[in-house]
């Protein structure tokens, strides 16, 4: 009988799935796949004396358990997922607050909390779950004639990006800021409100510069070397803008590239250099268009949406993804300073990874045709 009943769930959940954004979803998974294989070899051989496929052999290990963990989400019942989405975002936000006290500290940067068998970012976990959060608070029925909701929304977005700015993770930051803003814009509020957001958002970072220096100098740094490349070092953008020009329209071919041997944390920070210099831009191109057909097939779900709750926060995770996306983009083609962002579900890292199906499962569930979901 059980068994009877899960076989009906799982085909009535597989017959109300949107199957284009599933598979878009599955492409860069095992996308993400190949090109971890391709991008990581010859560092965990040759630079680090591991096994060629250690790298490779973790991003496979992560990206079945991401696979698992984004069908899951979209199979959930889609009221209960509402109503999980709180205790997860505070779970989240008490791993993201532990960092600074026991968390691990890589290249200046402490992010990471070590649980021996991997280490998690807790800021990739937290990222759809912080955007659903807000949406959560947005359209409380208790305060849908209060323009309060915004202030409590704002007051979240703070308290994430302070744990942030400690880390430090400029980046990371900067994706919520304009995350927020999409969603907080998206569920109808004033433009006013917005611009007066942003004033203090511009206040608070330039205090931390002024009487900070010694932390937060970094910031400087980088946008004054972003400006003017003489007065800073640009190694890593320019190598990866030099790698994108060399692999043209074609590619080196597999293997070819030079990028991932010369730019430490390449296959996390530059994949998309990688990919374009092996592949060729046209790669890089097909890559680009899956991501914006995905965000293409959300937002015309959102058209159709009744539900505001859902409406807004598909919305919001679509900007989290595509925004992120070209933030990655951005530095890879030196268009905007270095920010150390990952490409979702291609780059190496299980955090990131893990993040990706989180936002993935979300997308799939709330786009589930629910009108004969549980007939």
């Amino acid at each position: 009988m059980q068994e009877n009943t899960f076989k009906f769930k799982f085909i009535n959940n597989w017959r109300n799935i949107d199957k284009k954004i599933f598979f878009g979803f599955l492409i860069l998974f095992f996308l993400g796949l190949f090109f971890s294989f391709s991008s990581t070899s010859s560092l965990a051989g040759e630079r680090l004396n591991k096994d060629y496929y250690f790298f490779f052999s973790k991003h496979l290990i992560f990206t079945f358990l991401s696979l698992i963990i984004m069908i899951s989400i979209s199979f959930l019942e889609t009221s209960f997922l509402k109503k999980i989405v709180i205790p997860l975002f505070i779970l989240s936000f008490i791993f993201l607050a532990l960092v600074p006290f026991i968390g691990i500290e890589i290249k200046g940067a402490k992010r990471w909390l070590d649980f021996y068998f991997f280490r998690l970012q807790p800021i990739e976990i937290l990222k759809p779950f912080f955007i659903l959060a807000t949406v959560k608070i947005l359209t409380l029925e208790k305060l849908q004639n209060s323009q309060i909701r915004y202030l409590f929304s704002f007051l979240l977005l703070s308290s994430v990006i302070i744990l942030l700015i400690d880390q430090p993770d400029l980046g990371q930051s900067i994706l919520l800021i304009g995350s927020w803003i999409a969603t907080v814009f998206i569920s109808g509020v004033s433009l006013f409100f917005i611009f007066g957001f942003f004033c203090i958002f511009l206040i608070s970072i330039s205090s931390l510069l002024l009487l900070m220096p010694e932390k937060f100098g970094y910031i400087i740094n980088r946008l004054v070397s972003f400006i003017d490349p003489s007065k800073g070092d640009k190694f890593q953008s320019s190598s990866a803008l030099d790698a994108i020009k060399l692999g043209g329209l074609k590619g080196q071919g597999m293997g070819e590239g030079v990028l991932k041997d010369s730019v430490p944390e390449a296959h996390t920070d530059y994949i998309i250099a990688i990919i374009s210099e092996e592949y060729g831009s046209i790669i890089s191109i097909f890559i680009i268009f899956i991501f914006l057909y995905i965000s293409f097939r959300i937002i015309k779900n959102c058209v159709n949406q009744d539900d505001q709750l859902i409406k807004v926060s598909l919305c919001g995770l679509a900007s989290l993804l595509i925004f992120q996306t070209f933030i990655h983009l951005g530095v890879n083609t030196n268009l905007i300073p270095t920010t150390g962002m990952t490409l979702p579900f291609l780059s190496y890292g299980g955090s990131s990874l893990i993040g990706s199906a989180v936002l993935a499962g979300v997308i799939l569930n709330y786009t589930k045709n629910k009108t004969y979901l549980y007939e």
